[in-house]
């Protein structure tokens, strides 16, 4: 399956985010020595999942192929406490803008403060005709630092740099 998807740094939190419906979310990326793991091992909510995910073509990361293997919770249990990879805690919430849903992943941890919203889409027309939301503060789809297998296992810190040449700020869902 290919998945087509651009990711936006948030510039604010929409009125009503808060009341929507959400997940939490728990990823172990593999292997630990990678500096980019494919591998991804989540808990969303109740579901759970294996997934590889690689980028169709070099330098675009809005399309990727995905391979998922669905798992019941005693396996990922299992896996996830014998496996030593790169942990990522976040909450997805699901806000509709103009008929289409926003993922507003709002990190957990030592990456609080660090908000990123995912939009996905049925054709590659329909991505590369989407106008970025007013919430939105850039397109960084194609950043390396914000990519689920880079920012996992890392702290606010660590990306502040790269944040600060979006002059990006905290943002706290109270």
């Amino acid at each position: 399956m290919i998945e087509l998807e651009l990711t936006y740094l948030a510039k604010f939190l929409p009125e009503g985010l808060k009341d929507c419906k959400y997940k939490e979310i728990i990823d172990v990326y593999l292997p630990k020595s990678s500096e980019h793991p494919k591998l991804r091992l989540r808990k969303s909510g109740n579901n759970y999942e294996l997934c590889k995910k690689q980028v169709v073509k070099a330098g675009d990361a809005s399309e990727q192929t995905e391979e998922t293997i669905v798992l019941t919770e005693e396996e990922f249990n299992g896996l996830s406490s014998q496996l030593d990879g790169k942990r990522v805690h976040k909450l997805r919430y699901y806000y509709d803008h103009k008929g289409r849903t926003a993922e507003f992943d709002v990190f957990q941890g030592e990456l609080l403060g660090v908000v990123v919203i995912d939009f996905e889409f049925e054709t590659k027309e329909e991505k590369d005709n989407f106008e970025m939301p007013n919430f939105c503060m850039v397109d960084v789809t194609q950043e390396l630092f914000i990519a689920g297998g880079m920012i996992c296992g890392r702290t606010y810190s660590d990306i502040e740099e790269d944040l600060a040449r979006f002059n990006y700020q905290k943002l706290f869902l109270d």
